[in-house]
Formats: C-alpha cells, structure tokens, sequence
C-alpha cells in the first residue's frame, strides 16, 4: 500500500486538493475529521479535554465549542501544545483504524490528509509527502475573506502552525497554488500521475494483495514440507 502524506497550512488549499483525490477515486483519511470524531460528546478526548479546560468551552447541547477552544489555544502556544497532547493518541488510533479498513478493503494507494504531518512526526510513514504552498501574505487575505477575521487573528492562527516554507523544503512534491483554479488543477493532474504509478515491491507486499500472496506461497510451503515429510516416513 502507497500511504500519500498531505499537507498544507491554513487557507493554502490542501483541503481542495483533497477533494480532488477524492474525487478521482483516491480514498482520503482525513485528520480533521479523526479529530473530530475524538471529541465528541462523551469521548475519551471530549472528558480530558473537558477537565483540562473546564465547561465553559461547551456548548448547550454538551458538544465542544470548537471557535471558543481555537480562540483559547491559537493564542497560547503552551495551551495549544497541550491540547494536541491530550488529543493525539485518540487522534492516533483513529487514523491507524481508518488506514487498517481501507487496507482491508484492498486498496493500494490513499492519501494521508494531516494538517500536522510534520509535527506529529507521521511524515515517517507517508511516502511521496505533497505540500500545497501558497504566498504567506496571498494565504493571510484568504484566510481574512475566508472567515471574515481581522488581519491579527488570521496572523495568530498561520503563525501557530509550521511556516509553509518549512514544510515546503521538506516536501517530496509541492503544489503551487498560488495562482487560479484552473491552474491548481493543471498541477493537481502531474501529481495524480506521479502517486498513481505502479507500486514498489515494498508498497506491494504492504498491500492486501501482497500479504494475500506471501500467507499462501508460506501455506503452501508448508503443506509441501508436510507431504514430503509424510513420504519420506
């Protein structure tokens, strides 16, 4: 199995680069929703969470209230750090679960989609790494018109995260979004070609169809031993 890893920052376009695999038949694992998912009313997340930062980031109905937790931590980078401390072995197992039933399902290559590849070190895992890059000050104006913030709010949110330049240098490919759709779309389609060649022998014998082959060439192994040890006897 090929594993993609996906990654971007905030307002660069991984999440429309995203849905572009999707939408060519590549099966995302989506961090954001793990992360969801492990704070749900009730959870194991959504208690820790719950003790550490009180009930007050609630909202009426028990569910988290995300915008006042991100307010909280996107401005306080112990808190922030603390957070993903909490959250990350929910979040972990979550995205392993996830990878374990689309390898069951029998697919060879999905994409990995973490806004934190770098920093929760699951970049180990994920092999091409794709970057969706963006100007830092083109990334500011979305993210002010995306979510109608001031220019200080979006400043604090991009600057919590790893600078893009960063993540650009680590990158096995990067896409320049930069510019038009039509344009993400021209770079969408050499990447596509580039994560969908045929897989390694490694990635191969990751894959369902690999594992499928190795128990049955070691089953009938040792079915061969077994009849050959009857007869000598």
């Amino acid at each position: 199995m090929r594993i993609v890893g996906l990654t971007g920052g905030i307002s660069s376009g991984k999440s429309t680069v995203s849905n572009l695999f999707k939408s060519h038949g590549i099966p995302i694992v989506d961090a954001d929703i793990v992360a969801r998912d492990a704070l749900k009313k009730g959870s194991g997340g959504w208690k820790k969470v719950v003790a550490a930062f009180g009930e007050e980031i609630l909202l009426d109905n028990g569910e988290v209230n995300r915008p006042k937790l991100g307010q909280i931590v996107f401005s306080d980078p112990d808190k922030r750090q603390f957070l993903n401390r909490l959250l990350a072995p929910y979040i972990s197992s979550g995205i392993f679960w996830e990878i374990l039933k689309l390898w069951l399902k029998g697919y060879k290559v999905i994409v990995l989609d973490v806004p934190l590849l770098f920093e929760a070190k699951m970049n180990k895992f994920t092999k091409p790494i794709v970057v969706v890059w963006v100007d830092p000050e083109q990334q500011i104006q979305r993210l002010m018109a995306r979510d109608k913030s001031s220019e200080e709010d979006a400043r604090n949110r991009i600057n919590a995260q790893m600078p893009l330049d960063v993540k650009r240098s680590k990158a096995d490919i990067v896409i320049d979004n930069t510019g038009s759709l039509d344009d993400l779309n021209q770079h969408f389609q050499k990447v596509l070609l580039e994560v969908s060649k045929p897989l390694t022998w490694t990635e191969f014998l990751l894959s369902r169809q690999g594992a499928l082959i190795i128990l049955t060439s070691v089953t009938s192994g040792v079915v061969l031993c077994i009849k050959a040890f009857n007869n000598s006897s």
